[in-house]
C-alpha cells in the first residue's frame, strides 16, 4: 500500500526566524537547515525571497502582494472595459443599418 508524502508547509514567521538565524546568527544555510529539519534548498530559497521582497515575502497561503493584487485588479477592469466596447460596437452597427 502506498502513502502519500504530504508537503510541509511553514508559515511566514517560521520563515522568517529561519532565515534570520543564517543572516544573523552567524550560522551556515546547512548548518540551520539541519536542526530545523528543512532541506537547504528551501532555506536558500527563502533566503533569497526575503532578500528581494523584504516585508513583502512570504504573503501566505491565499494572498497575493499589494503589486499583485493591484495588477488583478487592473486586468480585471480591462477585460471590462473590452466587453463594453464590443457591446457598443454592436450597437452602433445594429443602429447604423436601422437608419438607413
Amino acid at each position: 500500500m502506498e502513502t502519500e508524502k504530504k508537503r510541509k508547509r511553514y508559515d511566514r514567521q517560521f520563515k522568517m526566524d529561519a532565515v534570520n538565524l543564517v543572516v544573523n546568527g552567524g550560522r551556515s544555510v546547512e548548518e540551520v537547515s539541519g536542526e530545523l529539519g528543512i532541506s537547504a534548498n528551501s532555506l536558500h530559497r527563502w533566503k533569497q525571497t526575503l532578500t528581494t521582497k523584504g516585508s513583502e515575502a512570504f504573503p501566505g497561503k491565499g494572498r497575493l502582494s499589494p503589486q499583485e493584487e493591484e495588477l488583478r485588479r487592473l486586468r480585471r477592469e480591462l477585460e471590462e472595459a473590452k466587453e463594453d466596447r464590443d457591446i457598443l460596437k454592436k450597437a452602433l452597427a445594429f443602429f447604423s443599418k436601422g437608419g438607413k
